[in-house]
């Protein structure tokens, strides 16, 4: 009986074959494949789009016809500093951004040291629950529900004047700088909304960062005879430290850029995201408006360079 030779395997599964006993001998080359087309998006989509708005912060506006001179020129940077309201905007941006991440960062930790530390079972899941619940729902929805509590009828106002502290409020609101006729149109009622807003991303980096300590180095230093305050400051506050700044990248940076809340809370003080908003949109001076944003941008740059040296992204 005559055996029956076996088909020859198809040419486009031989080839397959091919390439991939290429790539597995030569991981590189796969690694360069895989991340091609995030690159080639990221340069395109986002660093372009960098490159353009920095171009753009080198053209000037004319004064006369209101159109865009498009000619190498530091005419716009030098107005922008020049303008004493545009040094205002950046120092309350800057002002803003600082007092939310610290306030971030103090109301956090004690939260994520819990979660982190002694939180177990259920207990350790309604938590993480209570955190990212805010982050399912819409950001507009969160920030017009807060302007809702913090408004002239809203439930802050009642909660006071039902315990007889109205007057306590009304001192509040009548601090320079930070008050206003009421909590919704306030610096101080924005900075709330602020800090709601981002605190999140404030206490997950801690959290990640405290839970990478090493329960044998909380032993050791018990049993060579530190007290708990100790340890907790010269062990586990260190060693967590790198989450903290982590978590003020977002915080810091979220509010630097930030427009909407700014032109839902608070009174007409401008902050840097309503100013680029404005020049863009109603004014029409893109120079300006991109000029406006590469202050931003440098600052995060440094800001992240720094970040980096104190072991930020480790805690990512």
């Amino acid at each position: 009986m005559t055996a029956v030779p076996a088909p020859a395997a198809p040419a486009a599964t031989s080839f397959l074959k091919r390439v991939g006993r290429y790539f597995y001998q030569h991981p590189n080359q796969a690694l360069v494949l895989l991340l091609l087309l995030p690159m080639l998006w990221l340069l395109v989509f986002y660093v372009g789009s960098l490159s353009a708005l920095l171009a753009q912060s080198f053209f000037s506006l004319d004064d006369f016809t209101g159109r865009i001179v498009r000619q190498f020129t530091l005419r716009t940077y030098q107005g922008m500093f020049s303008d004493p309201s545009n040094l205002d905007i950046f120092v309350r941006t800057l002002s803003m951004a600082a007092a939310v991440t610290v306030t971030s960062a103090v109301l956090a930790f004690p939260l994520a040291y819990y979660m982190a530390r002694y939180a177990r079972g259920r207990v350790r899941g309604i938590l993480y629950l209570a955190v990212l619940l805010p982050l399912w729902s819409s950001y507009l929805v969160r920030v017009y529900t807060w302007k809702i509590i913090l408004a002239q009828e809203g439930i802050i106002t009642w909660f006071f004047n039902t315990l007889g502290l109205g007057a306590v409020l009304d001192w509040v609101l009548g601090l320079p700088m930070i008050g206003g006729p009421s909590l919704s149109f306030s610096l101080l009622g924005m900075f709330f909304v602020f800090v709601y807003i981002w605190l999140p991303y404030m206490i997950l980096p801690i959290n990640a960062a405290l839970e990478r300590v090493p329960k044998s180095l909380i032993e050791a230093s018990s049993d060579l005879g530190a007290r708990p305050g100790y340890t907790f400051r010269r062990v586990i506050l260190p060693l967590a430290f790198p989450g903290v700044v982590a978590g003020s990248i977002f915080t810091f940076s979220l509010t630097l850029g930030d427009y909407i809340i700014p032109r839902v809370i608070g009174d007409s003080s401008y902050f840097v995201g309503m100013a680029v908003y404005a020049q863009q949109g109603t004014s029409g001076n893109i120079p300006l408006a991109a000029a406006l944003t590469v202050v931003p941008i440098i600052i995060m740059i440094g800001y992240l360079l720094v970040a980096r040296r104190l072991g930020a992204f480790d805690a990512l």
